[in-house]
């Protein structure tokens, strides 16, 4: 029975994330995604209180995937704080092409969404930035400087995934090869 639930909670997640896919967090509708599982319109509130309570679960969901990622990433990583850093960018780009339904949960720009889960979405580079926090206190470089690197970082990064999504650029080793060596370089220049 408790398997049964589980599983249930898990598709009605995965179902939500469509949902918020398709419609935004504005538009979200508890009953299409019910109707979308197949079940009651009561039957999400088994497992969710409200619908704020939904969405947080599905932030919670798409953290978890990351965080475990993440973990893997850095438990196969065996060079320092910069190798790591490196590392955890070019595994943020392959989980976003991978999993790219998780991509509107990551990248929303909603003002319902923002206001109501900035806390929440935030707890999803919390690993990196304590990470990006320790490297530049180690780098003394001034704050225009780390504010600069950490831009034409998620620039590499995000631009990336957006020319792997127009079809611009072939996800391959060699793009995550590029990543690497763009990210890595970064931290070399002025």
């Amino acid at each position: 029975m408790a398997e049964r639930i589980k599983n249930m909670r898990q598709l009605l997640i995965e179902a939500g994330i469509e949902e918020i896919n398709r419609s935004g967090v504005t538009d979200f509708s508890v009953r299409r995604v019910a109707q979308a599982c197949g079940v009651s319109c009561a039957a999400p509130y088994k497992h969710f209180k409200d619908r704020r309570d939904y969405i947080a679960a599905i932030i919670e969901y798409v953290n978890d995937q990351w965080r475990e990622r993440q973990e893997a990433i850095l438990a196969a990583c065996t060079g320092g704080l910069r190798e790591q850093i490196v590392e955890v960018a070019v595994g943020y780009v392959q989980f976003l092409v991978e999993k790219p339904w998780f991509r509107s949960i990551l990248m929303l720009k909603d003002e319902e969404f923002d206001n109501l889960y900035h806390k929440a979405r935030g707890q999803m580079s919390s690993r990196s930035q304590r990470m990006e926090a320790e490297f530049f206190a180690e780098s003394g470089w001034p704050q225009e400087k780390i504010k600069r690197k950490l831009h034409i970082v998620r620039a590499i990064l995000f631009g990336t995934v957006f020319l792997i999504e127009t079809g611009e650029v072939t996800f391959s080793r060699q793009i995550l090869d590029n990543i690497r060596t763009a990210v890595d370089r970064e931290f070399d220049l002025p």
